[in-house]
């Protein structure tokens, strides 16, 4: 039972992504993305602040010696989920999830070009390297998908559509940036929930003003549908917080990265129950496809890995 806590923990992160990805897309229709943010993530910030000064207070004062990252961590997580909630306002919710961890990939090879790596990327082999050309492949495929009005979603607006799809290019590239920050932070010896409680400040900020500049127009509406909303927040983003720091420490980096790949799938099934919806077999292709491919990637780094020790221990010995 201890072994299979922390996979079950990754999929129970994979299972609220999904729920978050779903519901989100419907919530939207209804609620600007605004109000989710600023509410999602005050929660998160709040919460995870109070554990820090309980738990760790001394790391607040690492965090102020270190205030490069502490900015630049908050500007890409900013950027990441404000383009990421646009986009889910316009897109089927698992297109949206696909390019967003999609392109995750292929920002670290091109980070390793210019000689900025994220930890545990080594070098990539052929095979690994062709696994990405195949995941860009299909994230071409999926905007082919959109734009040519394949998808489960109708384009009722071709230049909205395009926007959507360009806003998960830096989506993704974005929150790969802020995981480079908050690695640095980790390096300096900042725990997790102290880089939680400074991660999101500054989204909660902008949403807060994009409310006011609004007129102060959330679309909720009583103090039921609020609290029935701070709590489906906290259950959707602190839980998956907590579900894949706790599963990563407890699984092998490569049973818990092919379970993350299946994220669009369950994505994908589970959107079926939304009415704005329709089933989109050429969508299901393209996600099935990537996922291979995420699969074979994280196969070919683990062989390659493997091999690398091996040559390195006969080399030690000689």
């Amino acid at each position: 039972m201890t072994s299979l806590a922390g996979p079950a923990l990754v999929l129970v992160f994979g299972l609220t992504q999904a729920f978050r990805s779903v519901y989100f897309g419907h919530l939207f229709q209804s609620i600007p993305f605004f109000a989710v943010v600023f509410i999602a993530f005050f929660i998160s910030t709040a919460l995870f602040t109070v554990l820090t000064a309980l738990r760790s207070p001394g790391e607040f004062a690492i965090l102020r010696r270190h205030p490069g990252p502490v900015i630049a961590m908050n500007v890409t997580t900013a950027i990441a989920w404000n383009c990421n909630f646009f986009a889910l306002t316009h897109l089927e919710p698992s297109v949206v999830s696909t390019l967003h961890t999609g392109i995750a990939p292929l920002v670290v090879v091109g980070l390793g070009v210019f000689g900025v790596r994220l930890a545990g990327k080594g070098q990539p082999g052929p095979m690994e390297l062709a696994c990405y050309g195949g995941i860009a492949a299909s994230l071409a495929a999926l905007w082919w998908v959109v734009l040519s009005d394949n998808s489960g979603i109708a384009v009722t607006h071709w230049p909205l559509a395009l926007t959507s799809l360009a806003a998960l290019l830096v989506s993704g590239t974005s929150i790969t940036l802020s995981q480079l920050y908050t690695k640095r932070l980790h390096d300096h010896g900042v725990g997790a929930e102290a880089v939680t409680a400074a991660r999101y400040p500054l989204v909660t900020v902008v949403a807060g003003i994009a409310i006011l500049v609004s007129g102060g127009n959330t679309g909720i509406h009583g103090a039921g549908q609020l609290s029935f909303l701070v709590v489906a927040l906290t259950i959707l983003v602190v839980l998956p917080t907590f579900s894949l720091q706790a599963g990563i420490q407890r699984t092998g980096r490569l049973t818990a990265q092919v379970i993350r790949a299946l994220g669009p799938v369950l994505v994908f099934g589970l959107e079926q129950i939304d009415h704005r919806i329709t089933y989109s077999g050429p969508t299901l292709a393209c996600i099935l496809a990537y996922c291979a491919f995420v699969v074979g990637a994280n196969l070919a780094h683990g062989w390659g890995g493997a091999r690398f020790a091996v040559r390195r221990r006969r080399t030690s010995v000689r």
